[in-house]
């Protein structure tokens, strides 16, 4: 079962990666073909760009990667502890520089193929060291905590972004990673897969919890790929989307690493987040600062 949480995550990863890249294309498409009526006065993104960038080709592709995402990662953080199913999951970062660096227009160097280095390694230091059993322990009480809590910072952060306008790309990522981290915990711990019950499903506060999360991250993300840097935003996303889940995993669910193993846990955890936070910023370029505007990518 460890192995094949590991194959899911990474599939997970690869159609994540490839997701960002479409997604951010079809946002670029969409917001160079709108007139100035489709940016609001605050400068964000009105109702009718976000609608073009829903019907852009390159974006709806990006939506079934996302999907086939969610699948690879649903199974990974059933079957892995989250520390390492989210990590592998954030490995998508390094599809997306590679993947942007053609279609974006995104230029490698020496110190982003290093940043990735660092990120395979620290991969290889986690799944040595995580434990092979994702033992869950948790009450129907965290359910609704987990539900409030989520649903709460969702509200709260859709009014920020929005009040915000075009300043609030980071934040709509960062809400973005906050809501992926959210939908991986509740993933975890659903009632009535295994033996499933429709009944449990449907009455499980984490089901609500999923819904709710996966919507507004994926609003708030291409609300983000929008207005900003496709790899900036992807670098406050991906904090979220793995320390949160992380953090919980080990508090409050179970999760642990192999007996006289966990410094080369941490290591590699820490190694993960900040090789990521590296590839994501390093990769980062002039042209993707004002997607909206239609910036051509530098020649040099």
């Amino acid at each position: 079962m460890f192995t094949i949480g590991i194959v899911a995550a990474s599939l997970a990863a690869v159609a994540y990666g490839l997701s960002t890249v479409l997604r951010a294309l079809g946002a670029r498409n969409a917001a160079r073909s709108a007139d100035a009526a489709s940016i609001t006065s605050e400068g964000g993104p009105s109702l009718r760009s976000t609608l073009d960038t829903f019907r852009d080709p390159a974006f709806l592709v990006g939506t079934l990667m996302v999907i086939l995402g969610f699948a690879g990662g649903a199974v990974a953080a059933r079957l892995l502890p989250l520390f390492l199913a989210q990590t592998i999951v954030a490995g998508n970062l390094i599809i997306t520089a590679l993947l942007g660096s053609v279609l974006l227009g995104t230029k490698l160097r020496g110190r982003d193929l290093l940043a990735m280095g660092v990120v395979v390694a620290s991969l290889c230091m986690l799944g040595a060291s995580a434990s092979h059993e994702a033992a869950t322990a948790h009450d129907m009480a965290f359910h609704w905590a987990l539900f409030i809590v989520s649903t709460t910072v969702a509200l709260v952060g859709l009014v920020v972004v929005h009040l915000l306008g075009r300043a609030g790309a980071i934040l709509a990522g960062a809400l973005a990673g906050a809501m992926y981290g959210a939908l991986a915990v509740a993933v975890r711990v659903l009632d009535g897969v295994h033996p499933f019950d429709v009944a449990s499903l449907l009455t499980d506060p984490a089901a609500w919890t999923i819904a709710i999360a996966g919507a507004v991250a994926f609003y708030v993300q291409t609300v983000a790929l929008q207005l900003g840097p496709v790899n900036a935003v992807t670098a406050v996303l991906v904090v979220g989307e793995v320390g949160i889940p992380s953090v919980i995993g080990v508090l409050f669910l179970g999760d642990r690493a192999v007996d006289g193993l966990g410094w080369l846990a941490y290591v590699g955890f820490a190694g993960a987040i900040a090789g990521a936070f590296a590839v994501a910023w390093l990769t980062s370029t002039p042209d993707e600062t004002e997607p909206s505007r239609g910036a051509a990518p530098d020649p040099t």
